[in-house]
C-alpha cells in the first residue's frame, strides 16, 4: 500500500462537496458512509458515492468508510474497481474482516480500531489477508476507555507495533477534532509523528497544510538519509560528513525518510 501523508473525509451525502474533496490536494480522499451520514440518508449517501466512483477521472486515491456490519454496503463497493479501498469501522475480530473479503474480494482494507477489544486484537487484524492497513478511531477510543494522551498513546503504540510486524505501514493519524484549531493540530500531529505513525486524516481542507508540513521529512534529514544509502551502496566501513559512522542498522530509518519524501511530493 502507497504510503498517504493526508488523508481527507468527504461525507457520503454531499455530492457537491466530491469534485473539490478530490481536488484538495490530499493523497487520500475517504468517502464517508459512517458517521457523516444520518440514518435516513444512508441509502442514498451510498448511491451517490457509488455513482462518483464508477464516473470519476481522478487519479487520487479513494477509499469509502462502510457502515460496520452493513452488508449492502459492501456489495455496492463490490462493483467498483479493486483500486477503490475500504475503510471498516470498528474492527474487533477476524470474523468481520473474512465478511468483508466475502463480499467485496480484492479490495483493499483498512481497519479501524475504536475499542478496547479492537486495540488488543490488533495484530490478529493486521495479520488478515485482506487488510493493507490499519489505524485508530481515536474519538470512539476516548469514549470506550476514558483517560488521557497516555491511553491513546499505548493505542497508537500497539496499532505501530502491530502494523509493522505484519509488514504494514505505519498507521495513519485519526482525525482532529477542533477544526479551527491549527495550533492544537500541529502539535498533536508531531505527536504522533513522534510515536511513529506516518499521515493523518483531516474533515476539512484547511488541516491538510498542517498535516503534510509535520510529516514531511526536513531537508537535513533527507541529506543524511541520500549520504548513509550512498556509503552503504559503497561497502565497507565508512563515516558520514559529520563523523557519525555508517551502520548497516541505519538502512531501513534511510530508506523510510526518503519513501516519506517521496509520499508528500
Amino acid at each position: 500500500m502507497d504510503l498517504h501523508r493526508t488523508g481527507l473525509y468527504v461525507p457520503g451525502d454531499r455530492p457537491d462537496r466530491f469534485a473539490s474533496a478530490e481536488a484538495s490536494g490530499a493523497d487520500l480522499v475517504v468517502f464517508d458512509l459512517e458517521d457523516a451520514v444520518a440514518a435516513e440518508r444512508k441509502g442514498r449517501a451510498r448511491d451517490d458515492v457509488i455513482r462518483w466512483l464508477e464516473a470519476r477521472s481522478s487519479e487520487v486515491a479513494v477509499q469509502v468508510r462502510v457502515n460496520a456490519g452493513d452488508d449492502e454496503d459492501l456489495r455496492a463497493v463490490s462493483t467498483l474497481p479493486l483500486d477503490v479501498g475500504i475503510r471498516l469501522p470498528k474492527v474487533e475480530d477476524r470474523m468481520q474482516l473474512d465478511r468483508v473479503a466475502e463480499l467485496a474480494p480484492g479490495h483493499p482494507v483498512t481497519a479501524l480500531l475504536e475499542s478496547a477489544r479492537g486495540v488488543l486484537n490488533a495484530r490478529a487484524t493486521a495479520e488478515h489477508p485482506a487488510v493493507v492497513a490499519i489505524g485508530l478511531g481515536e474519538s470512539d477510543l476516548r469514549s470506550d476507555l476514558g483517560g488521557g494522551e497516555p491511553v491513546l498513546d499505548h493505542a497508537r503504540l500497539t496499532a505501530l507495533y502491530s502494523a509493522r510486524a505484519a509488514g504494514l505501514p505505519a498507521p495513519m493519524a485519526s482525525v482532529y477534532p477542533a477544526i479551527r484549531d491549527l495550533d492544537g493540530l500541529a502539535e498533536d500531529t508531531r505527536r504522533a509523528a513522534q510515536l511513529g505513525m506516518f499521515g493523518r486524516m483531516a474533515v476539512h481542507p484547511i488541516q491538510l497544510p498542517v498535516i503534510a508540513a509535520e510529516f514531511a521529512p526536513t531537508a537535513a534529514q533527507i541529506a543524511w538519509a541520500q549520504e548513509v544509502l550512498r556509503l552503504l551502496a559503497a561497502g565497507g566501513v565508512a563515516t558520514l560528513a559529520s563523523g557519525e559512522m555508517v551502520d548497516p542498522a541505519m538502512r531501513g530509518r534511510a530508506e523510510r525518510i526518503l519513501r516519506e519524501y517521496v509520499a508528500g511530493s
